[in-house]
């Protein structure tokens, strides 16, 4: 999505939700009218209609799409919507005029052998049966036809209401003034007429429709089971300590909520109270149950499985992880695969040359075809209208989109648009970050080494004492460690720290430091003698702080960043898929190379700072290569813009995740490698896709031009024509919807 549209698309949203409270107002005034008409929820007020192919087509109401003529849906789908009122009039338009496109077309094909003799009137009685088929039923289709026409922007419709006006307007003519046509029009002892392969094109297309429209709600099934993971209340806690439920729409920023156990987050926030284990593989893909510990953060919809927490509401409404998901899955649902750009310029021309190849045969079997030669040129001109509509090309990638990225928002993966998916899977680069997406991203004790005459334990009880003053990540990992091995800690005296190099104080009256070697030779503290430990710590990839009491050194801890469990079997996955892994980070150059070589990355980059991240894309791209960069800050915003695919750990900040073309929930790189499966898979579904729908065409135009007819005397009727049709649309649906188990399976 380029700048402009961006800009375009922010705009319609504020204009939405400032316009709210004026719709909100006028609504309520007119709510005795509303109260008599129940048929359908009304669509929440503000909503922007768009065309599910042409996403540039957007109205504030409901329509058809000046492009393609198909019905337009509102952006956003609610969960209040009832069945697609297009697809509950299609239903009953067909149901109705079923029996009567059966009967006509009985009486067409076997008329003569049921009544010997003749039926009198036949003509009469067909067209009093077809034509409520052509006109009532057929009504959506014709009036599109002629839209297209009137628009210059030909398209299925085109051919539809071609072929369908040719066949009605021919067979009206036969049966009230025969005497036009001359005598070779003559069969069966009349003018033959048309009305039935009519009616069954409209009964035909109406049920492709119909099938078409059920698909296209399976797939935004997808953003509705999203949207029905949010719970419908919460539970408030007053400022009196009394609790309430209140609906989920009235929660406000700031309010102190309480989750039981079993119950679904409501927003998202942090905890305040109360330890607990949270299930977020709805929104994450991630089956490992997530321990959560006041000042963590928590999603709304996850579910809290064992323990009771008490959580602070921080962002509600549109705000939430939840809605921001739904968000992006139906916006990347509508835009547009630039493959399918080409079907639909292809699909312009089509529309025309098809239009000439119908005129053509035609003329040719009416100057050169057997008697009665313009009957044959008539009927093959309308199957060639027919069986050429290229509704299976336009729908054969927004299906496998909409198909695709519903699947994957259940997975934990969120692609901005069309475009992303089709090019993660051309990717041979990732250039990822360490800290939090290699590794925990939380400090964790690693060791400690007691100078002689110190016990470890000494060491780290000492140490963790004068520490718990400190807010640092480095010191809780050293108290967390003590905690565990419930060793008695001393509360400190006093306490300083000295920024970035460690800190100072008293515990017990003896005067304690703790910090880097500069710290020690500042405090004159020999800390020589345990050089070659902490060398062997640092190259294993940890920080390392020595510890002084009274001026004497009492020992080393080494703290360490962890590797994430899940990250060899990610690495592994990637490098199977042909991806090089390139580390960059701003960690130190040994502690990275350190984590490279534990993890076989060959490239790593250490001491990175932000504006380095975008060189190094640059420097791939240069080389040639297709780059994906997997960032989760604000700094690597620019780098993620300029990636060919930058892909945002969804535990980062909102600028990263709107830079980025691929997000993902949970910052994990096995989501990666889920993403590029996905990926790879859905651009070989529309590859099947459009392939089918050509080759169907290709063949088809022919063999309904009456080509074979020299070879075999078949001639490929209407009817059938309307049949394959319709059945190639529905394959290609069929072949999309595949996309929603593939995925789920790896």
């Amino acid at each position: 999505m380029n700048e402009h549209e961006h800009h375009h698309h922010n705009h319609a949203g504020e204009q939405t939700t400032a316009s709210a409270p004026a719709h909100a107002e006028h609504h309520h005034h007119h709510q005795g009218a509303a109260a008599q008409a129940p048929e359908l929820a009304p669509a929440p007020p503000g909503t922007i209609y768009t065309c599910p192919m042409h996403p540039q087509v957007r109205q504030p109401m409901p329509g058809n799409c000046p492009i393609c003529g198909m019905t337009l849906e509102p952006e956003l789908p609610t969960l209040e919507e009832g069945p697609n009122p297009e697809l509950v009039d299609f239903r009953r338009r067909f149901w109705w005029t079923l029996p009567l496109t059966i009967i006509v077309a009985v009486l067409a094909m076997a008329g003569h052998r049921l009544f010997p003799g003749g039926l009198a009137g036949q003509s009469y009685i067909e067209f009093a049966l077809g034509t409520p088929v052509v006109l009532w039923a057929g009504w959506p289709f014709l009036r599109r036809g002629a839209a297209s026409v009137a628009q210059r922007s030909p398209n299925m419709w085109t051919l539809i209401g071609t072929g369908v006006t040719a066949a009605y307007g021919y067979s009206v003519v036969a049966t009230f003034a025969p005497h036009l046509f001359p005598a070779s029009f003559v069969m069966h002892g009349r003018v033959a007429v048309y009305f039935e392969a009519a009616a069954v094109i409209i009964s035909l297309t109406l049920l492709g429709q119909i099938l078409e429209l059920k698909a296209r709600s399976q797939t935004s099934a997808a953003i509705k089971s999203l949207l029905g993971l949010a719970p419908k209340t919460a539970r408030r806690i007053r400022t009196d300590g009394s609790e309430e439920d209140v609906p989920l729409a009235h929660v406000h920023i700031g309010d102190t909520l309480r989750i039981r156990p079993g119950e679904k987050v409501p927003v998202d926030g942090v905890v305040l109270e109360g330890e607990s284990a949270l299930d977020e593989s709805m929104l994450t893909g991630e089956p490992v149950p997530v321990t959560k510990r006041p000042g963590d953060r928590v999603i709304g919809a996850t579910i809290n499985a064992s323990g009771s927490l008490i959580m602070r509401a921080e962002k509600v409404g549109g705000q939430t992880m939840l809605s921001q998901i739904v968000q992006m899955v139906a916006q990347a649902q509508r835009s547009r695969a630039p493959m399918q750009r080409l079907a639909d310029v292809v699909a312009g021309y089509f529309v025309v040359i098809v239009v000439a190849l119908a005129v053509l045969t035609l003329l040719v079997w009416g100057i050169y075809g057997p008697q009665p030669s313009w009957v044959f040129g008539f009927v093959n001109a309308v199957s060639v209208l027919i069986i050429a509509c290229p509704c299976a090309l336009g729908l054969a990638t927004p299906m496998s989109i909409m198909a695709a990225t519903g699947q994957a928002a259940t997975q934990g993966v969120l692609f901005r648009d069309a475009a992303a998916i089709e090019a993660l899977r051309k990717v041979d680069t990732l250039i990822v970050d360490k800290t939090g997406t290699l590794t925990e991203g939380k400090p964790a004790f690693s060791a400690v080494v007691g100078a002689p005459g110190w016990t470890e334990d000494q060491v780290l009880a000492l140490a963790a004492s004068i520490d718990q003053g400190s807010e640092h990540p480095l010191a809780h990992a050293i108290v967390a460690e003590a905690r565990r091995r419930n060793l008695p800690l001393s509360k400190p005296g006093s306490f300083e720290s000295s920024s970035g190099i460690g800190v100072r104080g008293s515990v017990d009256g003896a005067a304690v430091v703790l910090g880097n070697t500069v710290l020690m030779d500042s405090a004159g503290v020999a800390w020589q003698p345990l050089r070659e430990q902490a060398e062997r710590l640092r190259h294993e990839g940890a920080s390392v702080m020595y510890l002084a009491r009274d001026g004497q050194l009492a020992g080393l801890l080494a703290v360490a960043d962890p590797i994430k469990f899940t990250t060899p079997e990610a690495l592994a996955a990637l490098r199977e898929a042909g991806m090089k892994v390139v580390m960059a980070t701003g960690d130190g150059l040994t502690t990275a190379r350190s984590v490279g070589e534990r993890l076989g990355i060959d490239e790593v980059y250490g001491e990175v700072k932000p504006q380095d991240k975008l060189t190094l894309v640059e420097r791939y791209q240069a080389e040639g290569r297709v780059v994906a960069m997997a960032g989760d800050g604000i700094n690597d915003a620019p780098a993620l813009a300029k990636a060919n695919v930058g892909i945002a750990m969804g535990t980062g900040t909102d600028v990263a995740i709107n830079s980025a073309h691929v997000t993902l929930v949970k910052g994990d790189l096995r989501a990666i490698a889920r993403a590029r499966a996905i990926s790879v898979a859905t651009v070989r579904n529309m590859h099947q896709n459009l392939g089918f729908a050509f080759v169907y065409n290709a063949l088809g135009i022919p063999v309904a031009a009456g080509l074979l007819y020299p070879v075999t005397g078949q001639l490929l009727s209407p009817m059938l024509a309307a049949l394959a049709m319709s059945l190639s649309s529905v394959s290609v649906v069929t072949n999309a919807l595949r996309l929603r188990g593939t995925a789920a399976s790896k």
